[in-house]
Parts: structure tokens; sequence; C-alpha cells
């Protein structure tokens, strides 16, 4: 089948490159010039483990290319994926200029029949904002195509997107067509050799889908999170409570972590712009604006505890922060917990050695020069002349440290561990202090 996705962020890329891996012909749209010539350099302008090799096989296969030419692009895929992004606008609606873009460059570009797919996270009734922009699009030229428009949200996690994409759990398409559905069906039938994963449903409930799953998931980080808040106040072990609920089935095990916060480029997002829909619908969402709020004040529970430690004012004082990325396996900063652990401590007047095994770029290009960041080649070069080490990214590196050595490179020795890596009586037998999230036995503030 011959494919058109507009947008090579994640979303756009991981699509192209996994629908040209089952035999597909993908033409990849993008207004960015700069990331269209590192594709085609054989680049790959976001750190995704796997994709690269995906990309490049495809591309010496000539089934996938790269473009910045709308009307070749637009001429190029019988179906249409509009993957570009959808930024939050001030009061946390989804921006759907660069959506409502795309479809009016197929409306006025298409000589044929298309199948136009929101592959975007979008509010509930954008497909009808994109039916009506094509359809304006063609009155405009006098024509009277047929076009299809369908709602196919994706359900990747940064870090194992190209795993997801190839094994998905399930399909979600919204379609009024039968020849939508049947084009999708098609596209998809490699990836559900073993059982039927595609779930049909009409398109405002397929555009509901995805916000009402990711709001779901934040939904359960952030109640762990509020319990380990009081596990802690109370001498109860949030581990030992997460073992205990998540036996039940009906709770299962998955997004019950405590930890410093969720970040990223979709939950605050989307939790947002779900609230704001509803906002609009004269409903407000208690239970999801609780979400957000104990995220936000989550993402401060590990600059508390450096405080409760070693008082209100920082200066001169410089701390270890292991961990960058909002999350394991990616280099994306959104939302990061790090960002506001980084800028709490630098307003305190404290100083900071960073480290992160992938996204030390991106925080110097967040950063810029401020003179206070320490960029460090390797964890344990971090921890040198640090007062303390604070954990905020969960990467494997970390999991099995030297804790003798740090003890001696650590001035007080002290774990701030915004994620729970370790066994709270293990580090302290090697003489150091823990904190952890909803963990027993919480350091003692200094005299």
């Amino acid at each position: 089948m011959k494919v058109t996705v507009v947008g090579t962020g994640y979303v756009g890329l991981v699509t192209g490159a996994c629908l040209a891996d089952m035999g597909n012909h993908v033409m990849c749209l993008d207004v960015d010039a700069r990331k269209i010539e590192i594709l085609n350099g054989g680049g790959i302008p976001i750190h995704e483990p796997g994709l690269d090799e995906v990309v490049r096989r495809n591309a010496a296969a000539g089934r996938l290319q790269f473009t910045t030419d709308i009307p070749a692009a637009v001429a190029h895929g019988t179906i249409q994926f509009i993957a570009v992004g959808t930024p939050p606008d001030e009061d946390g609606s989804a921006d759907l200029q660069y959506v409502l873009a795309a479809a009016r460059n197929i409306g006025r570009l298409t000589t044929d029949y298309k199948l136009v797919v929101d592959k975007s996270t979008v509010p509930v009734g954008t497909a009808d904002k994109v039916k009506a922009a094509i359809a304006d699009e063609l009155a405009k030229r006098g024509l009277d195509l047929a076009f299809s428009v369908a709602s196919n949200p994706e359900f990747l996690k940064e870090g194992a997107a190209v795993e997801d994409f190839m094994r998905p759990d399930r399909i979600v398409v919204g379609a009024e067509d039968e020849r939508a559905v049947n084009l999708m069906r098609a596209l998809y039938a490699p990836f559900q050799r073993t059982r039927d994963k595609l779930v049909v449903m009409d398109l405002r409930s397929a555009e509901l889908t995805k916000y009402a799953a990711n709001a779901m998931l934040a939904t359960r980080i952030s109640f762990m999170n509020e319990l380990a808040l009081l596990a802690e106040k109370m001498g109860a072990d949030i581990e030992l409570v997460r073992q205990g609920i998540g036996s039940d089935p009906r709770i299962g095990y998955h997004f019950l972590y405590a930890g410093a916060g969720y970040g990223g480029s979709c939950f605050p997002k989307d939790v947002k712009a779900l609230i704001r829909t509803a906002a609009d619908q004269g409903q407000g969402l208690k239970v999801l604006q609780a979400v957000e709020d104990a995220n936000d004040a989550q993402k401060l529970v590990l600059v508390d505890k450096v405080v409760a430690r070693f008082g209100a004012d920082l200066k001169g004082k410089r701390f270890a922060i292991w961990g960058l990325a909002f999350k394991p396996q990616t280099d994306d900063m959104r939302e990061a917990t790090s960002r506001v652990v980084i800028a709490e401590l630098l307003a305190r007047g404290a100083s900071v050695n960073v480290y992160d095994p992938v996204a030390m770029d991106e925080a110097r290009r967040i950063f810029g020069d401020e003179p206070r960041i320490a960029y460090a080649s390797g964890p344990m070069q971090a921890v040198g002349g640090a007062e303390a080490l604070v954990i905020v990214t969960e990467w494997k590196e970390f999991r099995s440290p030297d804790f003798d050595g740090l003890k001696a490179a650590l001035k007080t020795p002290v774990i701030f561990d915004g994620r729970n890596l370790y066994e709270p009586a293990l580090v302290r037998e090697f003489g150091l202090d823990y904190e952890a999230i909803g963990r027993p036995g919480a350091v003692k503030p200094a005299a």
C-alpha cells in the first residue's frame, strides 16, 4: 500500500518506519528541512531504541522516503496519516493549527480518493474539523472528490515505541464508512496475525479513548504518589503496599510505582487537554484536576527532602543529579521532573553536577550556558565533590552502583532517590542515609 505520513516526530517516524517494514511504500513529510536532511543522510533526529535500524533498512530498500515536498507527499499515499504536534495552548487546550494545515494541504492538492487518518493526539471533534477543512479546500477548487477521515490514536511508549507498534495490544480505529475500515484492516493485518486486535468505533469515541487511556494511567501514578507520602508519615512501606494491592487482578501491577512525578510529551499535555475539553462542555473533571495538582506537587518532593536535610539556604552546596530525561530509554525532557528539581535547587543558591546516559545534549539546549550546571561524563564523575546524590530517572545503569564509592565521594553520605531503586536496608548497610519515596526510615534533619 502507498502511505504518506505527515510529521517525523516520535509518532510519525515510528509509524512510517514500521509500516514500511511490512512492505508498504511510505513517504514521510516534514516542513522542517533540517530533520529531512538528517533522515536522508542516514541519521535519526530523535532517540528511540531500535528505530535507527528499521529506518535504515527500509530506506535502503526504497520503501521509506523523506521529503519536504508537500504536493509529492499528497500525491503519493492513498492513506494520509497526520502525525504532527498538538502543543498545548496557554489554557491547556490542544493547538490544532498544524493538524488543520495538513488537512488543508490534502484538500488543496489531492486529485483522487484519500483516507486521512488522525494519528496525532487530538481533542474530541477534531475529525469533524479535519473533514470540514478538506471539504472547504475541495469546494474552492470546484471538485467533488470522495475522501474519508479516520481516527487512529497511538499508544506508543517512548523508549519502547517500535516494539509497541510492531506488537500492539489493541489498534483503535474510529471511522464512519466501510471503505475506510477495510483500508485500515488491510494496512494493519500484518500486525495482528495471532488475533484480531482492531477495535472499531465511531470517530468521537476513538478520539476520547486516547485521552481516557492516558488520563487513567496518570491517575494511577498520582494516586500511588499520594499514598507514598501518607506511608512516609505513618511508617508504612509503599513498596509492600504496591505488592499487596497489585496482586488483586482487578487492580494489577502496572503504573503503581511511587516516584517523583510523571512527565513527558503525553500525560501532562493530555490531562490538561481533557480537563479543558470537559470545561468547554460545562463539566468539571474533579478527579483529573486532582491528578494534575498532585503531580505538580510531587515534582517538588525531592527538593523538599533536600531542604529538610540541608536547610532552605543551599548557597555553596553542590548536588549530583542522576537522570535528566522524564523516563529511561529516551532523551525527552519535556515536563521532566529533573527540570523542576534543578530549577528549585538553583533558585536556593545551589549548583549541580548532572548526568544522563542520552539526554545531555537536550539538557544543554534547555539550560544553555548556566554556569552552576556542570555536565559530568558518568555517574561517579557527577558525584565527585557533591554534597549529596539526587536520583531523578530510573536508568538501568543506576541500579547497581558502587555504594562504597558513593560514600567516599559524597561530602554527606545521603541519597535522595526519586524512583525507589534500592532496598533501604541494603543502602544503609554501606553507611549511607537513604531518603526514598514512601519507604521507611527517613533521614533525620541536620541539627
